[in-house]
């Protein structure tokens, strides 16, 4: 039966897509967790970023093992939300940092096998404005399911404690069961198959008849971009509970829910950057930068006063710039490699991404170390004062070389 108007089955196929941020629904368990495993801030912080580390793998590797072992959309999208939740509870039973973070690892490698089938599987499903719209919302998915997971596992934390807080993953087998429920296995196989020999010829043809081209060096400036956007982003998010501890003291666990409350500034981002990008154009990405920078200003200042009022502003404000300037990332793409090269331009700008949440504590523990900062306490939040900095010095080289290139043309 096809039932792909029904609203039942498109919140089935949104679902999967409510799970793939959970990685971050710990990020107010971390003081707990540091002082429970006896480890060090950067440790506690690959808790949440490693499993970024495994997407990038596996959204690689999923495409081969599906043709290796003839798996459909549907079944790889399920074991990829089964090894969420199977690996994502596993803190619950273990006290040892080296299981947690392996089970951390796995949790990634669960994403990364489904995340860009519940792409493709709606692009196969749905055409024109349908689909236009089913993509846009599940972009919303993510970030209504990162809030919502982050403020179930606070409550979990603040009611039980941070092994109980992991307890957010068994989501993950509701999501199962109600995909598993809604979503035909049919997967328009066929249709998919026939989409994409289609693409491969018109690729081909592409190939043979207009000039390759060449990658534009601009898009590895974009990339590392990406890197330093998600590096801040993700540094804000991980030490936010570790300097509220320091400011309201050993007993404070609300953390999750300033840090779901931030995502709705993201959202809010998402939703208006058309809006905005119209009426400012290719300023949105200064309007951005400079918003950005004032949040880290902000964050810094608060720690450094010890005022919680302040920390939770700049905080609440970096969602939404990041998501007026990542947008418009690729909006620039298309201009910058021929049309063969641009899913490869894509994913490495994607990669770019996930390597700036990987190593986003590492950053910043070389940032405190530079500066002569412990890594504890108010200090946590040393880092953003140059990372601030930084991305008004970023949107000054974007405003010199956009001159230069005005005047040459």
């Amino acid at each position: 039966m096809d039932n792909k108007k029904s609203i039942v089955t498109k919140l089935a196929f949104l679902s999967v897509s409510f799970m793939v941020t959970s990685a971050y629904a710990i990020q107010g368990s971390l003081p707990q967790l540091k002082a429970a495993l006896h480890i060090t801030q950067t440790q506690s912080e690959y808790l949440v970023t490693t499993p970024s580390f495994a997407v990038m793998i596996f959204v690689v590797l999923s495409p081969l093992l599906q043709s290796w072992f003839h798996i459909s959309d549907k079944k790889i999208i399920m074991l990829g939300v089964f090894i969420v939740g199977l690996a994502g509870l596993v803190p619950m039973f273990v006290s040892n940092y080296g299981i947690v973070l392996a089970s951390r690892l796995v949790l990634g490698a669960g994403y990364g096998l489904y995340n860009s089938q519940a792409i493709s599987m709606i692009s196969v499903w749905y055409e024109g404005n349908e689909r236009a719209q089913m993509l846009g919302w599940r972009a919303a998915a993510e970030q209504i399911g990162q809030a919502t997971t982050l403020f179930i596992a606070g409550l979990l934390l603040s009611s039980f404690g941070w092994r109980q807080s992991f307890l957010v993953y068994a989501l993950a087998f509701l999501v199962l069961l109600f995909f598993a429920a809604r979503v035909p296995d049919d997967s328009k196989v066929e249709a998919a198959e026939e989409k994409e020999e289609k693409q491969e010829a018109e690729l081909k043809e592409a190939v043979e008849g207009e000039d390759k081209g060449k990658i534009s060096p601009v898009v590895y400036l974009l990339i590392l971009f990406a890197f330093l956007l998600v590096v801040d982003y993700v540094g804000m998010e991980n030490r936010f509970s570790g300097v509220a501890v320091a400011i309201k003291g050993a007993s404070y666990t609300g953390s999750s829910n300033f840090l779901s409350l931030m995502l709705i500034g993201a959202t809010l981002g998402g939703l208006f950057y058309g809006s905005i990008k119209k009426v400012m154009g290719f300023g949105t990405v200064y309007f951005g930068l400079i918003l950005m920078a004032i949040s880290n200003f902000l964050f810094a200042y608060g720690a450094s006063h010890r005022s919680f009022v302040m920390l939770v502003i700049g905080l609440l404000l970096i969602g939404f710039p990041l998501q007026l300037v990542s947008p418009l990332i690729f909006n620039l793409l298309p201009d910058l490699a021929p049309a063969n090269r641009q899913p490869l331009i894509t994913s490495m700008i994607l990669i770019g991404f996930n390597f700036g949440a990987f190593f986003s504590p590492t950053i910043a523990e070389w940032t405190n170390h530079i500066m002569g900062q412990p890594q504890a306490g108010l200090s946590l939040a040393a880092p953003f004062v140059p990372y601030g900095i930084g991305l008004l010095v970023i949107a000054l080289i974007i405003f010199i070389a956009t001159r230069r290139q005005a005047k040459k043309n």
